[in-house]
This record gives C-alpha cells, structure tokens and sequence, in this order.
C-alpha cells in the first residue's frame, strides 16, 4: 500500500525509469540524489517548499515585477534547478515503501540511506556491483538502454499488480468494517 521511490541518475536510466514513476504515480529521482533525501527529509521538505513558492512567483508574474533583471534571473535559474532536482520527490511527505535503483555503484548514498532505515531496496545489480547491501537484487546490464527499460517494465508491471490488489483488499476490508 505504499509507494516506490525510482532511482537512477545515469544517462540511460532517467528517461525510463521517469515514465514508469509518472505512469504508476510513484516518486522518482532522475537527476541528482540529493544526500539526505531519506535520512533528513524536513530539510528536503523546506527545499521543496521553496520551489513552490518560487514557481508561485513565477506564475503570478510577481518575479517580472522585481527591482532588478538580474536579480529574476538569478531566482529562475535556482527555480530550474529545485524542479530539476525536486520535481519527482514534491510529494513525498513520508518515506518510500521501497527503492527501486539502476547502477547501486553510482547510487550508494541512496542504498545506504535506505539501509539505514530499513526500506526495501530492488536494483539492477551488473557485475562490477556487490549485490550484499541489495535486498532484492535483479542481475542484469545496467549500461543498455533496452535492459534498462526491460527490468523496468517488468518491475513497473509488477507493482500495478501489487496496488491493484491491495486496492481490492482495502476496499473488501472497508466494506466489512461499514457491515
């Protein structure tokens, strides 16, 4: 019943591990694995708050009307860069159910902080990665685009599954509790 957190900064995993996040409604993380995004989510979550209120600024128009055009620029290039960073995650009020990461070696900060409190971790393992921090380990390639998007599917249609049928299994439960 809860939601995956998709992790995969390289360059052949963001595209689809971001298409499989957005089409199933789970968190992802495409660009950079901001350290502490686990561990220390209030700050994160001010982070956010910020973007928010900068993309707030930016849709009222209220940044146009600043004292000085360098002064606009500089707040819509750090309004790039917290979507960039932060858009996948502006809704992760509380921990993931899991981690689903591509390439462990470049996500080690994002494995251990799962580790670390005690949140599944599922990745694609290649061979120059130890699979012992792994819960969960899919061997595979995790250099080629089509591997990539192969596990990814697979896992990403396994998890409709899963919600699906806790979906089911809640609504029974909320049917015999109103009985």
């Amino acid at each position: 019943g809860r939601r995956v957190l998709f992790v995969g900064t390289k360059k052949q995993a963001q595209e689809p591990l971001k298409e499989a996040a957005e089409k199933l409604g789970q968190f992802y993380v495409t660009h950079r694995w901001l350290g502490g995004t686990l561990t220390n989510n209030s700050t994160v979550r001010q982070s956010v708050k910020r973007m928010r209120e900068l993309d707030e600024m930016e849709r009222t128009g209220a940044m146009n009307s600043l004292p000085s055009k360098k002064e606009a620029s500089s707040l819509r290039r750090k309004l790039a860069k917290l979507k960039r960073d932060l858009s996948g995650i502006a809704d992760m009020e509380s921990l993931p159910g899991a981690l689903f990461v591509v390439d462990v070696n470049r996500e080690a900060i994002a494995v251990a902080e799962a580790s670390r409190l005690n949140i599944p971790v599922i990745a694609l393992v290649d061979t120059n990665c130890n699979p012992d921090p792994i819960d969960y380990p899919i061997p595979g390639n995790d250099d080629a685009i089509r591997a990539v998007r192969l596990i990814t599917k697979a896992v990403s249609d396994t998890i409709q599954l899963a919600s699906n049928e806790y979906a089911k299994a809640a609504a029974e439960e909320s049917r015999r509790r109103a009985a």
